[in-house]
């Protein structure tokens, strides 16, 4: 990046890298924002009253069609609702199955329980629209001054578009995986004693001779619930003022949720110090994809920046009609290098904002279409679903056919919304 910028924006190299130097911090609000989305919905996924849930439900297939079908479904709505409690989830409920349903593969049902993260960045817990219908000193930043007013989700995650998008996954996706099961003589089992309860609640222990107050306080839910009614107070006073859906409100629940469920305030901090192993690399990468940010965006006196160039190309390519396809298609490729939602929109969002609108293209339209191209290839970037896997001696190779299938569908799906109904 650093050469691309020194060559075709004609600044020299001090100022070159004066801009990435000033640009690395400027993120660092979000990349909170981001860890926190995915540590409190591990946190809560980790509770008992939902480990009991899943032990349920997976109680409740006696095939194999019938079990994949399950665990995609299951997959698809809670990843809709939270990727990092979605991930967990579908991970544990797949594990859960395998070892309640015999004559399932355990490949696809991994594989299944993976393909559900598909759907993340159209629900709840997506980085980018929760970002622009957050109002904040750095909206109008990333997206290169295209957006200075929030867009609520009511035109990006409840827009008609996305809806049709999320409704043909969670119908066609279940049927698609759980139709694709192997010949019984090519079946891969595991044996269920490898399966070990790797989220269970941490059991709390007793210090009978401890009778400080501090000790009485972390393991009284009575605080909890007292910390549980002021939260959702304050959310009940928020919605009721008209309040919109924003990055900090969907982390403000779930914390609340978590607390409620986890009941002591020790049990949660517990919950939330395992959780919190899963961050390092959001924390790590941020502070580079913001300095990557800066040097796009700088230019020299009287020329432009190469995010400008980038998105001047952008509309010779492209029309009103399929920008949004472009974008969604290019999105994917950047996310193979870049796979993080929120890094990809710190780099994508100043150049094909600025494109979009010459082109007349609506930002919330735009915005959504970086957002289902980054999800789109994470399939076959299988990172998540690879401690499941190892617990049998498997490797990403193993279910990576049946992800491309799932990449194949997706891209039908969004490519033809994209293109005939936006």
């Amino acid at each position: 990046m650093f050469v691309l910028v020194y060559c075709l924006t004609g600044q020299d190299a001090s100022s070159v890298i004066s801009s990435w130097g000033n640009g690395a911090w400027t993120l660092l609000g979000f990349s909170m924002q981001m860890a926190l989305i995915l540590v409190l919905g591990q946190a809560l996924a980790s509770a008992k009253l939902v480990q009991k849930l899943l032990k349920y439900l997976a109680s409740l297939p006696k095939g194999y069609y019938t079990a994949l079908w399950l665990v995609t479904f299951l997959s698809l709505i809670a990843n809709w609702i939270n990727w990092g409690f979605g991930l967990v989830i579908s991970a544990i409920f797949a594990k859960e199955i395998a070892k309640n349903v015999k004559g399932v593969d355990y490949r696809l049902l991994i594989a299944s329980a993976y393909s559900g993260f598909v759907i993340w960045h159209g629900g709840l817990s997506g980085s980018i629209p929760l970002s622009v219908a957050t109002q904040n000193e750095n909206l109008s930043k990333i997206s290169a001054g295209v957006i200075e007013k929030a867009i609520p989700i009511s035109q990006t995650i409840f827009s008609s578009y996305n809806l049709i998008i999320i409704g043909i996954i969670l119908i066609g996706l279940p049927f698609l995986m759980a139709m694709i099961h192997p010949k019984k003589e090519e079946i891969v089992e595991i044996d269920s004693k490898l399966l070990k309860d790797e989220y269970k609640e941490t059991e709390l222990i007793n210090h009978q001779q401890d009778k400080t107050i501090a000790h009485f306080l972390e393991n009284s839910a009575l605080l909890s619930y007292l910390l549980v009614f002021l939260g959702f107070g304050y959310l009940g006073i928020y919605f009721f003022k008209r309040g919109g859906i924003s990055l900090n409100i969907v982390n403000t629940i779930f914390l609340f949720l978590g607390i409620l469920l986890h009941k002591t305030p020790l049990a949660y901090v517990k919950a939330i110090n395992h959780s919190a192993r899963s961050v390092a690399g959001i924390l790590l990468q941020f502070p580079f994809y913001a300095g990557i940010m800066g040097m796009m965006a700088s230019h020299s006196v009287g020329g432009h920046s190469l995010a400008q160039m980038l998105s001047l190309a952008f509309t010779h390519i492209a029309n009103e009609k399929t920008f949004a396809l472009m974008t969604f298609l290019s999105a994917g490729i950047v996310n193979i290098f870049i796979p993080s939602g929120g890094g990809q929109w710190a780099i994508q969002a100043p150049i094909m904002l600025p494109a979009g609108q010459s082109l007349g293209v609506d930002p919330g339209v735009v915005s959504m279409a970086i957002a289902w191209g980054d999800a789109w290839t994470n399939m076959i970037q299988p990172f998540w679903a690879l401690p499941a896997l190892a617990i049998a001696g498997l490797g990403a190779k193993d279910i990576m056919g049946y992800c491309v299938l799932t990449l194949i569908f997706v891209a039908l799906v969004v490519c033809g919304v994209f293109y005939f109904l936006v």
